[in-house]
């Protein structure tokens, strides 16, 4: 039996079939499940100007929160001229691959610090929203956060 044109048709029909499927049990099996920010999406949305401002003002400070991974968890330390009498301070950990994992509060603060206790703390990726309201104006800062 000699090998013509109509078996290398064949060949690369099959070829193409077999890669296809692969790609596809490669891609469901090594996808991550991702989950959405919120459930009132939408809503949120449409107030997301909000949050642009914060973000800006919180940009134009000469100093922001800083955020440091330790044993004992997550430490954010606020500079000297935020304090508890004017200001009211909330953070958000989002965990994007499993909501279960979020946590939020609301928080005051202890010697310009606030620890975000490890015990609350899964291995992997969070992205930590800091937000404050000091005098009547909203702030807030993102931090990607890689607990190990």
């Amino acid at each position: 039996m000699k090998f013509n044109w109509g078996h290398g048709i064949l060949v690369a029909l099959v070829s193409f079939i077999i890669f296809i499927v692969g790609l596809v049990v490669y891609f469901t099996q090594t996808m991550q499940n991702s989950e959405l920010i919120t459930d009132n999406y939408y809503q949120e949305e449409l107030m997301y100007q909000q949050v642009i401002d914060a973000k800006n003002r919180a940009a134009a400070l000469e100093e922001i929160p800083s955020v440091q991974l330790q044993s004992s968890g997550i430490e954010i330390s606020f500079p000297e001229d935020i304090n508890n009498d004017n200001a009211h301070f909330s953070f958000y950990l989002y965990r994007t691959d499993d909501k279960n994992l979020d946590v939020q509060q609301h928080f005051k603060l202890n010697a310009h610090r606030y620890t975000i206790p490890s015990a609350v703390l899964k291995r992997g990726s969070y992205t930590l929203k800091l937000s404050w309201n000091k005098d009547g104006e909203s702030y807030q800062v993102d931090y990607d956060i890689q607990w190990k």
